[in-house]
């Protein structure tokens, strides 16, 4: 079994589930007592909240560079970054390590054809929704068409996150919010939807919406699993 490295903290709350699931699905696959082998870096979700929010990207690059680099003296053999926004430095982040790094967007769009669609709706924060480095991806390395909410949705889905559920607060009002987001982007064409942030499978699950769901935590924890024990 191999390492697995997660950088976390982006929410802890979110954090917490790729622990449960990478920990639960290593068990299944293995049996008896076996428990995943990985280090976890978490860093003050409050400082990287900030400077998101004040546009300092540059900061934010070098504070996860940073990060990693623990990671790799502390002996991991690959790199899961356990949030969606912050794969926006992706690529600098990978530029400065030998480490693999597990690229959540990669992980879902598997996911998404392997169900034979090609039209999803993507939620997640107002950076992960507007910006190129998600969606962008999805559609020029994986041929998907992506559909994101009108502005208003946008704002709503992304006041959610980071009101209330970073701090592990669940809302049945927010939960008919997103319900009525998802609503539109299916009537637009969406076929399915992507929770493209970490934090919203606390909020919505399958069973409370007709179309497919894409639990961005769960893919990439498995797709985690699947590479420590693989690879």
């Amino acid at each position: 079994m191999k390492t697995i490295g997660l950088l976390g903290g982006m929410s802890w709350e979110s954090t917490l589930e790729y622990y449960r699931i990478i920990n639960n699905s290593v068990k299944a696959r293995l049996g008896g007592s076996h428990s995943a082998q990985c280090l976890l870096y978490s860093v003050d979700f409050a400082e990287i909240e900030a400077l998101q929010h004040a546009g300092e990207w540059d900061a934010l690059t070098q504070a996860m560079i940073a990060a990693v680099k623990r990671l790799e003296r502390g002996g991991a053999d690959c790199l899961v970054i356990c949030t969606n926004t912050m794969h926006r430095m992706a690529d600098q982040v990978q530029a400065s390590t030998k480490l693999p790094l597990l690229h959540i967007a990669d992980a879902t769009a598997a996911a998404v054809k392997d169900q034979g669609l090609d039209t999803v709706g993507l939620l997640g924060t107002r950076f992960t929704m507007e910006g190129d480095f998600y969606r962008g991806r999805l559609e020029r390395q994986h041929d998907l068409q992506v559909l994101i909410p009108d502005q208003a949705g946008m704002d709503a889905v992304h006041r959610v996150i980071y009101d209330e559920l970073v701090m592990g607060v669940i809302q049945e009002a927010s939960r008919q919010v997103y319900l009525e987001v998802i609503a539109d982007l299916q009537a637009r064409g969406a076929q399915g939807v992507i929770l493209g942030c970490t934090e919203i499978p606390l909020l919505i699950k399958q069973a409370d919406v007709a179309i497919p769901v894409f639990d961005t935590t769960a893919i990439h924890a498995q797709a985690a699993v699947n590479w420590a024990l693989t690879s």
